[in-house]
Formats: structure tokens, C-alpha cells, sequence
């Protein structure tokens, strides 16, 4: 993989493969660094074949554009919207299916969501490419307009699965500000504590079914609260496979968390045919949605089961799988002796359905305030806890085998999608100053956590629906914590530091969590993303203080001993090193930047040049040129870099400079 398809691995891949078309010099010249940045195919007609690291067609562009139209997840046209039109026009079929579609003007000034703009993703796909090239994107969708989310994409970070419905019309009171009834009984309601003043989203939390005895629906944050409101539409957000009257005005639509996991145990051999069979009859006699099933959860001695294994690929579900001894200490409803004689368990189905739900591992069980009492090192379940559906026993004329099927229900739901952190660099705090790539993840992101300061400073990157965690200055441990903790919920998490991450920043510190929590490398996947740190901010504001050798040290005694700090300074100071002081003072530690002066006094001469520099690039910003002798006598808080000079650094005017090299007996080592 090289750098540029690194670059793009976690934040547009979803993307691809994605093509890209051009049928001018300019179009092409425009668009093939963004295709290399992005791992786009950029297709040029033969009379641009001389261009380099392009694919050429020949023939009718339309015809071009028909046979590769199911190739690719996304097309950027370097064309007018109106041959786009025409071009496309017969080759749409349905948003849900439709790849996403952007223009970009010749100049580039402009980036058009033409097509598939929610399912499609190219309201994402126009913000990361608007970012690329500085121009602006153009979305017309009205949930850009109000700051929603769009209510057929509100799911999808959770994994969760579009029910059946009429989406256009719910989207339609949403984008008119109409009152929409939201009844949300499973699934994360994150989505709801990140929505805009004025929503037009009121929620009912109606009681599950009497079956389910679980105590585990999700409480509903604080929510505008409408007296008496009369919905124009309602979106469910349930288990449950609804029926809705084509005769009703009230358009509805409902989404599946998934939150079921069918226990399943069957005799050797039973077909794939009868088990999906006996699958959809549990469906349908408990009104359960197929696309709210999590996935199936039996004993370990039916890992290799080929029914079972079959029916999981084909429906993309895990298989999870528990030991007899596991199993057999959950209590059910329905245990069998029958079943215990045979594979060392009273239940496979029941059990696994309950373990599966409950998030148990495999092996031993964790433990939650679910009911839950101890009998010797293994838990014991209440009766039915989370048991949706007891077990059923299907047979099926002319297939082979039984199965037998049983419902837990999860607090959590599941998701396929691999959880993403993406650890950013901010920079100074000005977008300007920031890399593409950078502000690129913060857009693309569906959750971003930080510090509430740096959050702002970088709020025009922040898209409609985006979770935004903001914590306190002193909770850096915290915001890791939050990060992984949505990244585990199949979200992409963009962590924001000042400066680089990796510099004093957030990246170490969700790595170390992440470690400590066993990671394995891999998931949730990391990308650091670097920016411009405090110390070449500052350095870049005074001159050129930094050309020859440097080190930074913390002033903070928070995480680091000051008889280590103290190590260090001297070691810089003897070592003639041009040194950057980060935190160099705060409230309550004011004496270590006086201690570290007196340090640097004994092996610097007092007129060595010193530049304090508080809060670069941003509007409060202070620059003061003094010499190490004076240092005391300038401003310094937590928002300043304290940069001191070598043995021969020197001023010169307002400026700072340190030479690329000694004089030595009358040479002088520069410029090489």
C-alpha cells in the first residue's frame, strides 16, 4: 500500500473502486491529483492518452460510461451537470442502489452532489473532495440545510437496517420542520443527544412487549417536548416487523437495530433449506424483522455444522458459539434431559440465545446488573431475563434434520462495520493551517471527540448528524476512553489535538488504552493523521530558530516527575541544544519555568535570545523577542511556547535566527 492509499484507507473506502472522468486538459489536470490522493481510476478520452497515471477509453463516452456504470461506488465528472444528466439519466435506478455521482467545475471552484447523495454517499464524497481541491461544495439535500441527518442514513453508523417504509415522504416533513414522532425501543440513542436546537423530532418510548421482561430499553435523553403534538410523520426504531396501512396519511418508516440473536440447535446434518425455513416462521408468527437479527449463537460441537455455516455467509451474520459447560449453567425455561444426555447440556438453543444477548464470551460469561445471581464461579439467569422467544422445534417434509430455535434480545446492538479512530493533528487551530487530509477525517468522521476549545476552532468542518463529544481540558484520559468506546460501536472517531497528535496530543494516549485493553493491532483500525505542532507554529512566527539541533521539554510535573524534567533541562542546556519549553507555566505551577531558567543560566550566556510566543495563530496571539536573562519578565501561561536559543543564535531585527552550523577555528559549516 503506498502513502496515498494509506492516506485514504480509513476515511474513503467505502468509496471504492471510484472513477473519475475527463474529457479536457483541464478537466484532467484537475482531477488526477485528486484521483491519486483518493485511489480513483481517472478515465481520459485518446485524445488525452498522453497524460500519465490515466486510463483511456475509446468510442462513445455514453457507451463508456454503460459498461463500467457497475464497476464503480462512486463517479467524479469533470464535465458540465448537463451532459452529466443526459449521460447518467438512463442508468439510475433507485437511490438505495444508485453509485454516488459529483461534478466539478473546470475551474474547480465548485463540487456538485449530483446523485446518491445519502445512501449513495456523495453529500461525503462532495465535502472530501471540496476540501481537496479548496472550492466549494454544493449540496442541495434540505437535511443539510436544517443541520439533520438524513433519515435514511440515521442507522447506519449503528450498523443498524432500513425496514420497510415511505422514505421520501417522512423525508419531506423533515425537511419542512414538520412534527416527526420518533419511537425508538432498542438501539443507541446517541444519535438523539446531537441534534440541532429546533428539531423537528419529538420521542415515545413505548413498553416492549410483555415477553420481554428485561428492564434494558434504552432511557431517552432530554428531548424537545411538543404539548400534544400532532406528527405528520413517525419513524420506528424497533425490532419489530411493522405492517403499515397503505390506506394511513401518516407516512412512516422504521429502522432495525440489530439486537436479535437466534439460539439455534439441530440435529447433524439439517439443511440449509429447513433452518431458514424455521428462521422465517419464528419471524413471522413473533412479528420479529428479519434485518433486526444479530446473528446466530449455538453450541461449539455445531461450529462446522454446514447448514449453519451456510445460512450465516449468505446473510453476512457471526455464528457465536458456547461451550457445554457454559451453557449448561444458564437457567431456561425449558431444559431437557434429552438434549444434556447428548451434548453435556440441558439447553443449547435457550441458553445461547440468552448468552449471545447478553454478550458473553465464549468461554466465561460477563457479568452485568441484568438480574443476575452467582451460583459458584459460574452466573445463574432469572427465568427468561432476556429470553425474547422460548424455543421452537421445526421439522420440514422432505428436508433432512431438526432445528430448534430460540430469541434472546441484546442491550447492544450489533454491527458489522469495523470501528475506526482516527487521531488528528489540528494544527495551530486555524483551518488554513491544517492538512487536507486532516480536515478530509474530520468530515468524513461520524463522531468526533476533543477538547471543547479545539472543537470550535474546527466546527466549519463538522457535518449534520456527526456526534460531538466535548470534555474539559484535565479529561485527555477520558476523551481516549470515548473514542475507543464509540469506535467498539462500529463508529469512525475522529480524536482532535492541537498541534500534532503525536506530540504531547491525544495519539499516544488512546493507543496506550487501546493496548491496555488488548488490541490486537487491527480493530479497531488507527490512522494518525499529523499537523503542524506548537513549537513550529512558533518557530515559524520568529523566524528560523529551529536549524540546527532542538528538543522540546514539558515544564508539567502532572505525568512526569520534576526530578526527571530536571534531568532533561540540564541535559539540553549543557548540550547546546535550542530548546522548546511546552506548558511552561499554568495557575498552580509557577515556580518551574524559574527553575528552568536558572538551569539554562548556567551553561547559556544571559543575552542567549529567547522568543515567547502565546497562542500562535489565533487571535489572541503575543510575540515577545527577549533574552534568557529577562525571561521572567514576559507573559507566560499554558498557551505559550518558550523557545530558547543556542550558543549561537542571534536576533536580528525581529527576527530569530540560528545559524545551520559552528564556527570553528574560522570555518564556518553552513548551507551544506
Amino acid at each position: 500500500m503506498n502513502a496515498d492509499e494509506r492516506r485514504c484507507s480509513l476515511i474513503l473506502a467505502d468509496f471504492l473502486p471510484m472513477a473519475a472522468i475527463a474529457t479536457t486538459p483541464n478537466a484532467a489536470k484537475l482531477l488526477l491529483p485528486v484521483c491519486q490522493s483518493m485511489g480513483a481510476d481517472l478515465w481520459v478520452a485518446e485524445s488525452l492518452r498522453e497524460i500519465s497515471g490515466t486510463q483511456v477509453y475509446s468510442g462513445s463516452l455514453r457507451e463508456h460510461i454503460a459498461n463500467i456504470w457497475s464497476q464503480y461506488r462512486g463517479f467524479i465528472f469533470g464535465l458540465a451537470t448537463g451532459a452529466v444528466v443526459r449521460l447518467i439519466a438512463p442508468l439510475l435506478r433507485d437511490k438505495s442502489v444508485d453509485p454516488a455521482v459529483i461534478v466539478v467545475d473546470q475551474n474547480g471552484k465548485f463540487v456538485i452532489s449530483l446523485c446518491g447523495g445519502h445512501q449513495g454517499g456523495a453529500d461525503r464524497l462532495t465535502r472530501a473532495i471540496a476540501l481537496s481541491l479548496n472550492a466549494t461544495p454544493i449540496l442541495t439535500g434540505a437535511s443539510n440545510g436544517l443541520g439533520l441527518p438524513a433519515v435514511d442514513l440515521l442507522g447506519v453508523p449503528f450498523g443498524w437496517n432500513k425496514g420497510e417504509g415511505d422514505w421520501t415522504k417522512v423525508a419531506a416533513s423533515i425537511a419542512r420542520n414538520e412534527p416527526v414522532q420518533v419511537i425508538q425501543e432498542v438501539g443507541s440513542t446517541l444519535w438523539q443527544n446531537h441534534l440541532p436546537e429546533g428539531h423537528p423530532f419529538y420521542f415515545e418510548n413505548n413498553e416492549i412487549t410483555q415477553s420481554c421482561r428485561t428492564g434494558i430499553l434504552p432511557v431517552i435523553p432530554n428531548a424537545p417536548v411538543i404539548p400534544n403534538p400532532t406528527p405528520k410523520a413517525r419513524i420506528w426504531i424497533s425490532f419489530t416487523q411493522r405492517r403499515f396501512s397503505p390506506d394511513s396519511d401518516l407516512p412512516k418508516v422504521q429502522w432495525h437495530p440489530r439486537v436479535l440473536w437466534l439460539g439455534i440447535g439441530c440435529e447433524r446434518g439439517t439443511s440449509k433449506k429447513l433452518i431458514e425455513s424455521a428462521i422465517l416462521q419464528v419471524c413471522q408468527k413473533y412479528h420479529l424483522a428479519l434485518g433486526a437479527i444479530a446473528g446466530i449463537a449455538t453450541i461449539d460441537l455445531k461450529a462446522d455444522e454446514v447448514g449453519l455455516i451456510e445460512v450465516c455467509r449468505e446473510k453476512n451474520w457471526p455464528l457465536k458459539t458456547f461451550s457445554a459447560e457454559v451453557l449448561g449453567k444458564i437457567n431456561v425455561p425449558n431444559p431437557s434431559t434429552i438434549v444434556a444426555a447428548e451434548v453435556g447440556t440441558p439447553s443449547v438453543a435457550e441458553a445461547a440465545a440468552i448468552c449471545a444477548g447478553l454478550g458473553m464470551t465464549g468461554k466465561m460469561p460477563v457479568l452485568r446488573d441484568w438480574g443476575l445471581r452467582m451460583t459458584g464461579k459460574m452466573p445463574v439467569l432469572q427465568d427468561g431475563t432476556n429470553l425474547l422467544v422460548k424455543k421452537q422445534i421445526f421439522r420440514l417434509e422432505g428436508e433432512r434434520g431438526a432445528v430448534t430455535i430460540a430469541v434472546g434480545l441484546s442491550e447492544k446492538e450489533y454491527s458489522d462495520r469495523t470501528g475506526k479512530i482516527l487521531l488528528i493533528g489540528t494544527g495551530p487551530g486555524q483551518l488554513e493551517q491544517m492538512t487536507i487530509a486532516a480536515q478530509m477525517a474530520i468530515s468524513q468522521a461520524d463522531a468526533v471527540v476533543g477538547y471543547s476549545l479545539y472543537i470550535d476552532l474546527i466546527s466549519p468542518l463538522l457535518k449534520p448528524g456527526q456526534i460531538v463529544e466535548s470534555l474539559p481540558i484535565t479529561q485527555e484520559v477520558e476523551r481516549a476512553k470515548k473514542a475507543i468506546e464509540l469506535a467498539d460501536k462500529g463508529l469512525t472517531v475522529a480524536v482532535i489535538s492541537s498541534g500534532d497528535s503525536g506530540i504531547y496530543g491525544m495519539a499516544g494516549l488512546v493507543l496506550e488504552e487501546l493496548q491496555a485493553h488488548g488490541w490486537d493491532g487491527q480493530v479497531p483500525g488507527v490512522q494518525v493523521f499529523p499537523g503542524i505542532t506548537a513549537l513550529q507554529a512558533a518557530a515559524s512566527l520568529v523566524g528560523a530558530p529551529l536549524m540546527h539541533d532542538f528538543c522540546a521539554v514539558s515544564l508539567s510535573d502532572l505525568l512526569t516527575p520534576w526530578e526527571v524534567i530536571e534531568k532533561r533541562l540540564i541535559a539540553a542546556a549543557e548540550a547546546d541544544f535550542v530548546t522548546a519549553l511546552y506548558n511552561p507555566k499554568s495557575q498552580t505551577r509557577t515556580e518551574q519555568i524559574a527553575f528552568a531558567q536558572q538551569i539554562f543560566l548556567k551553561y547559556r550566556n544571559p543575552a542567549t535570545p529567547v522568543a515567547i510566543v502565546r497562542s500562535a495563530y489565533r487571535e489572541t496571539q503575543e510575540i515577545t523577542i527577549t533574552t534568557l536573562e529577562k525571561l521572567l519578565e514576559s507573559s507566560i501561561d499554558m498557551l505559550t511556547i518558550v523557545l530558547i536559543g543556542n550558543s549561537n543564535t542571534r536576533i536580528h531585527g525581529e527576527w530569530m535566527i540560528t545559524p545551520r552550523g559552528y564556527k570553528v577555528e574560522g570555518i564556518e559549516y553552513s548551507d551544506l
